[in-house]
């Protein structure tokens, strides 16, 4: 007779705050919260493609309409169990060829929109146990040239998560995901020249939204710190 082991429980998504929920990874990850039985809510500056999830508009570099934004749509659902920062800029070129305006820009959103929403969101997530999933990249690890404001940004959000995930230990679990180039319309506003010249080493954001319920699923007291996830001829990695 053998004996049998028991996996452990793996948690349900519960209720999702996703930002840059309305395309892009940000989508993908609200249709896999919603086929894993979770409840997303969506932040995005743009909301009028969202129709199946509640959705608050707002830009999340502006820090008061995020603070405002997350409490809203936290009590719409009576609390939140995760928040998956999605959302995400780039404005590609040499550093004194992008406009000063632009380049904070990348910073506003990536970097500082991580922060604002993770900051509003605390209260919600601690109440729950919660978790924090932040997008960086693989640009979070390996700097490349005219890409200093998003290299910036991404590196940051990597720090960031890095101490965030020291501080809560033990009050809510933090992740850091890092996905290498995928196949969403992240790169339809670049000028040729900054565009993937081939696209089948573009990863299914698809995939990456697996990984991040991955990290949402894992069992009490177990936490996926950091996960980098690509297409298997990733060029940006290592």
């Amino acid at each position: 007779m053998t004996a049998e082991v028991n996996a452990p429980a793996t948690h349900t998504p519960g209720r999702v705050l996703v930002t840059g929920g309305a395309s892009g990874l940000g989508a993908a990850v609200v249709d896999a919260v919603l086929k894993a039985g979770g409840t997303p809510v969506v932040l995005d500056r743009d909301i009028s493609s969202v129709s199946a999830v509640k959705a608050f508009e707002v830009d999340v570099s502006d820090r008061a309409a995020v603070e405002a934004a997350v409490k809203e749509a936290a009590e719409s659902l009576g609390g939140l169990e995760a928040v998956v920062t999605a959302a995400g800029i780039d404005r590609c070129g040499k550093l004194a060829d992008v406009e000063a305006t632009e380049w904070e820009k990348v910073i506003g959103v990536n970097l500082m929109g991580t922060v604002s929403v993770v900051r509003a969101a605390l209260p919600y997530l601690k109440a729950s146990h919660g978790r924090v999933v932040t997008v960086a990249s693989t640009l979070g690890k390996r700097a490349v040239a005219d890409a200093t404001a998003y290299c910036a940004s991404k590196f940051g959000v990597v720090g960031f998560s890095h101490a965030l995930a020291a501080e809560t230990g033990g009050e809510i679990g933090v992740t850091t995901m890092i996905p290498g180039g995928m196949k969403t319309r992240f790169f339809d506003d670049r000028t040729e020249q900054y565009k993937p010249q081939d696209d089948s080493r573009l990863n299914d954001p698809a995939n990456t939204a697996q990984a991040i319920l991955f990290a949402l699923s894992q069992p009490t007291g177990c936490e996926v710190r950091e996960m980098l996830i690509c297409h298997e001829e990733e060029g940006s990695w290592p």
